[in-house]
C-alpha cells in the first residue's frame, strides 16, 4: 500500500502543523482547556478536528482499494483529492473571509470520501463478497 502510505505521510504533516497552530495559541493564551474564550483558539481546535474527522476515513477507503489492487493512478487521484480538500479547507477556515476556499475543501474532501466508498463498494462486488 505504497500509494496511501505516501498520502498518510503527508497528511501526517499537515496535521501536525495544525496541531502545532493550536498549542500555540494554548500557550501564548495560557488555555490548558477548551478555548478559553479565545476566538481564534476555537477557530484553530476546529480545523484541527475537522482534518480529524474526514481524513481518515478516506485513507482507509484508499487502503482498501490498494488492497484490492485498484490502478494506482484511482488511489492517487483519491489522495490528491483528499490532500487539496484538507489544505483548501484549513486556509479556508483559517483567514476570514476566505469561505471560497472553505467550501472547495469540503467538496473535494466529499469528492474523494464519495469516490472511495464507490471504488470500495465495487471493489467487494467485483472480488465476490
Amino acid at each position: 500500500m505504497v500509494v496511501t502510505a505516501l498520502y498518510a505521510s503527508l497528511l501526517t504533516f499537515l496535521y501536525l502543523a495544525l496541531s502545532f497552530r493550536v498549542i500555540a495559541v494554548r500557550r501564548s493564551g495560557r488555555v490548558s482547556i477548551g478555548d478559553g474564550g479565545n476566538k481564534d483558539l476555537l477557530r484553530r481546535m476546529r480545523v484541527h478536528a475537522n482534518f480529524a474527522e474526514y481524513a481518515p476515513l478516506t485513507l482507509v477507503l484508499m487502503a482498501l482499494g490498494e488492497s484490492m489492487n485498484v490502478d494506482r493512478l484511482i488511489i492517487h487521484v483519491l489522495g490528491v483529492l483528499l490532500l487539496a480538500g484538507r489544505v483548501s479547507h484549513a486556509f479556508g477556515m483559517t483567514n476570514d473571509g476566505r469561505l471560497k476556499f472553505r467550501v472547495a475543501g469540503m467538496m473535494l474532501t466529499f469528492a474523494s470520501l464519495v469516490l472511495g466508498a464507490i471504488l470500495c463498494a465495487y471493489g467487494a462486488v467485483w472480488h465476490g463478497v
